[in-house]
């Protein structure tokens, strides 16, 4: 299965310039953890950045700075990695763990964002799998008890 089928297409963007309380405003809104940094290049919109509240806590809440102030663009990391969404789910899960990061976002062969992807999304995925394997471990029994009757 690829990055595409599973990703989230419905993400939250802000642009570099933009100051840090409107990206926390709309975690707050959309119910989220994250935003997407992204630059309009052509008919592009490359990611540049990912801020999460972790980083509104930590660089801004936490030494008292003003929300107001500071952009997205002043607390985002300055390297972002991105995963083609051609990929599999497989090639996401090594990357985040090879990298540490719980949060991918999904690019076209040009860079141009498709979507997100999540440690949270891969984590449901996967339970929803083992818990068909568990489904399979007891049809085997119960065919096996319905045969040797």
């Amino acid at each position: 299965m690829s990055i595409n089928t599973l990703c989230n297409r419905d993400f939250v963007a802000v642009g570099r310039d933009d100051t840090v309380f409107k990206a926390a405003a709309l975690m707050r809104q959309n119910h989220i953890g994250d935003v997407l940094v992204v630059e309009k290049v052509q008919d592009a919109v490359l990611p540049v950045g990912i801020v999460t509240d972790r980083d509104v806590v930590i660089e801004i809440i936490a030494p008292g700075l003003d929300p107001h102030v500071i952009t997205v663009g002043d607390i985002m990391l300055p390297a972002i990695f991105t995963i083609e969404e051609n990929a599999g789910i497989f090639d996401a899960i090594r990357l985040m763990a090879d990298k540490g990061i719980r949060r991918l976002p999904v690019v076209k062969k040009d860079g141009g964002l498709t979507g997100i992807i999540t440690l949270d999304d891969l984590l449901l995925l996967l339970a929803k799998e083992f818990c068909s394997f568990a489904k399979l471990l007891t049809r085997e029994q119960q065919n096996e008890t319905e045969k040797r009757r």
